[in-house]
């Protein structure tokens, strides 16, 4: 693998240059908002996870903005990577304090993500329009069924997890929606994907704290 191999996969990028996506690097200021917006009140409450989970977030604002600049394969490595442990650190959390699951079990369940992305993919890939996103649609599909399953027993934070897989969906849309309507949009839809990914990613800590919160109340 050529780890400095250029990479150009955004409308927004018409050169190698640094700052040739000025947009999509700048807007992943975003993520470190949501981070520090979420450490603030995660912070002092005895939730190690929330707390990893928040320095994770800023971790993917970092390798993000490292991606759309210097658009090399090692840099996306450092986008996608910090994503994938979100995904897991978050999967983990719920089986353990919300479906209140053993560590072990929590942890081999968590492991299932791999799998099961694996088999659904390539079935999103059939989707007309969504492209390479077809790798990121595994993802809501999998928080609607946790959604689904746990209206019942927690409600409220179903009712959580819903909604950030509903933002989640629209970021993917103007993800996908990027190339596709690059020549009457120049700057590209990606930065969308960045700032709702934000707003995600920070309310699904937030459903997380809330049920904890909830949870030592009770």
């Amino acid at each position: 693998m050529d780890w400095f191999q250029e990479i150009d996969g955004y409308c927004e990028r018409l050169s190698p240059a640094y700052w040739a996506e000025p947009i999509n690097a700048v807007t992943n200021a975003a993520f470190l908002i949501a981070a520090f917006v979420m450490w603030r009140r995660v912070r002092g409450q005895g939730m190690p996870l929330a707390m990893m989970l928040v320095l994770i977030l800023a971790a993917i604002g970092i390798g993000s903005y490292l991606f759309h600049t210097h658009a090399q394969v090692w840099a996306a490595m450092t986008d996608v990577v910090p994503i994938l442990l979100y995904i897991l650190v978050y999967i983990f959390a719920i089986n353990r304090d919300v479906w209140h699951m053993r560590p072990v079990p929590a942890g081999l369940l968590t492991a299932l993500f791999i799998p099961y992305a694996a088999a659904t993919v390539p079935l999103f890939q059939f989707v007309p329009g969504l492209g390479g996103s077809s790798a990121y649609a595994p993802v809501p599909l999998l928080i609607l069924i946790y959604a689904f399953l746990l209206r019942h027993r927690v409600p409220e934070t179903a009712r959580g997890l819903a909604v950030g897989a509903v933002i989640l969906i629209a970021s993917i849309t103007f993800r996908a929606l990027d190339e596709p309507i690059c020549g009457q949009v120049p700057l590209g839809t990606h930065f969308l994907w960045h700032i709702l990914n934000a707003i995600m990613l920070g309310w699904m800590i937030e459903v997380y704290r809330r049920h904890m919160v909830r949870a030592s109340q009770s």
